[in-house]
């Protein structure tokens, strides 16, 4: 039985010129311990799926799927009492902007002591005790040193890095068996983003913690990942094992994307420009006719004012009329 089991999800948005679909039949499976990466362009899509595995939406927003369970239980059906102790117990998120996520007006040991389980076998006159001690343990296992100065001081008085690490913390207290982490290193420092990573890492290799990996750098995620997705305009436009991602992209939107990485660019004089792809991510109420990445691609063709359809081939998932490296299979 899969984790978390995602079959042709659709989430439409109530804006002002109507209900507009922002995520297209979207699908994914999760296993127990799997670091799944998504990735995609900003304005994807990709906060909105882990807002709806989450339940955390608000009524401008109508999620139509034929599938969302977690371990064979429908999430859609689900009460919401019920599912806010899932959450709670069984799946946890790591947003993106850490420091706006914490009450500024509290300190943040005593929100880390809020967000302790209520530990068992313990009389109640030392629980809190007991909490601020699994507080303190969860703090050094995700690299904080100093616990005493960083639970005494506000959100505000902490640097990103130290604010992210905070947030991991109160995200595993419970022990979920999944993590989703949403952007978890966007404006961090490249030595505190790789330590942010192997935190993560480290968690799905000693504890089994399956990580829903959330960014728009395919490079950092790719190389902490299992299995990738890479999403665009809403749509899935690729998805496979990293290792077979990585070294052969059928979709011409992957292969510029592991084309505008700077590793893959070590041979530009200084100061060239990266190889990019041309255009912008269009707004939902001007997507374009037929294939999303239509007016952007490279390689595209007459055929591609119709929607392609995803299309399988050992394993690996893509959506495109014309595969990069299948027409020499064809011929």
């Amino acid at each position: 039985m899969h984790l978390l089991d995602i079959r042709n999800l659709s989430i439409e948005l109530d804006t002002p010129h109507g209900w507009l679909v922002a995520v297209e039949k979207f699908s994914l499976t999760l296993q127990e311990g799997e670091i799944h990466g998504l990735v995609g362009e900003s304005g994807s899509g990709k906060s909105l799926l882990a807002q709806a595995i989450m339940g955390i939406t608000d009524k401008r927003t109508r999620i139509i799927a034929d599938r969302l369970s977690w371990r064979g239980q429908d999430l859609l059906t689900m009460s919401v009492k019920k599912r806010r102790q899932l959450m709670g117990r069984d799946i946890a998120m790591i947003f993106q902007e850490p420091a706006s996520c914490l009450d500024p007006g509290s300190r943040v040991g005593g929100q880390l002591i809020e967000a302790m389980p209520t530990p068992e076998g313990v009389p109640w006159w030392r629980r809190n005790h007991a909490r601020k001690e699994h507080a303190i343990k969860l703090l050094h296992r995700v690299g904080v040193k100093d616990h005493q100065r960083v639970m005494r001081a506000f959100p505000w008085e902490l640097s990103e890095g130290l604010a992210q690490k905070v947030m991991i913390a109160m995200a595993v207290s419970h022990r979920p068996k999944l993590l989703i982490a949403d952007e978890p290193t966007t404006g961090l420092e490249t030595a505190t983003a790789a330590q942010i990573y192997r935190l993560l890492s480290q968690l799905n290799q000693t504890k089994s913690v399956a990580i829903l990996l959330i960014s728009h750098n395919l490079n950092s995620v790719a190389r902490w990942s299992h299995n990738l997705s890479v999403l665009y305009c809403g749509q899935m436009m690729e998805s496979g094992s990293v290792k077979t991602l990585i070294k052969e992209p059928f979709h011409p939107y992957t292969k510029a994307l592991l084309a505008s990485t700077p590793t893959a660019n070590m041979s530009l004089l200084p100061k060239h420009h990266l190889d990019t792809l041309d255009g912008m991510i269009p707004p939902l109420q001007h997507l374009p006719i037929g294939c999303r990445l239509g007016p952007r691609c490279p390689y595209a063709r007459k055929e591609c004012v119709n929607p392609p359809r995803i299309a399988t081939k050992s394993g690996h998932a893509y959506r495109c009329h014309f595969p990069l490296g299948q027409e020499e299979d064809a011929l």
